[in-house]
């Protein structure tokens, strides 16, 4: 078998000190996680976190820079996540869109209220990226390149 971790993206926004956050149903459990997904086929990094960004909560997504790259498993027997976190700017939402039936709702929260609702996380990257954010750990977007061989 060959072993492949999934690739996926989340945007993170930050507006007066609180950070956007959808919830969602995982496994029975309603958690707190950044906008975020799956890389799709022809899909830059970029073009994918302001997709997810748009279609789980209606809102528009300037990114501005890369926060980070994470590899997370939360255990032996689980996938292997490979996450790119983009940092930018979340516009006003969008009432000509329609938001992702599997998001709940979406939450504007500080890292305060994130920590105290910790067994809430749908993963301990979720605070760990907010960390990084706040520590200016931030690179250009052109570290990020999309290359295609078109012979």
């Amino acid at each position: 078998m060959v072993w492949t971790p999934r690739v996926t993206v989340a945007a993170l926004a930050e507006r007066d000190g609180r950070f956007l956050v959808v919830e969602e149903e995982v496994e029975g459990k309603r958690v707190y996680n950044q906008p975020a997904g799956h890389l799709e086929p022809g899909e830059s990094l970029l073009e994918a976190v302001v997709r997810e960004m748009r279609e789980e909560t209606c809102r528009d997504f300037e990114p501005r820079s890369l926060v980070g790259v994470y590899l997370w498993r939360r255990n032996a027997d689980s996938d292997t996540f490979l996450r790119f976190v983009i940092f930018g700017i979340a516009g006003e939402e969008r009432t000509d869109l329609e938001r992702d039936p599997d998001i709940l709702a979406t939450r504007w929260l500080s890292e305060r209220e994130l920590r105290s609702a910790s067994e809430r996380l749908r993963s301990p990257l979720v605070l760990k990226c907010i960390e990084d954010h706040q520590a200016c750990r931030h690179y250009p977007l052109d570290i990020l390149e999309t290359l295609i061989d078109c012979r």
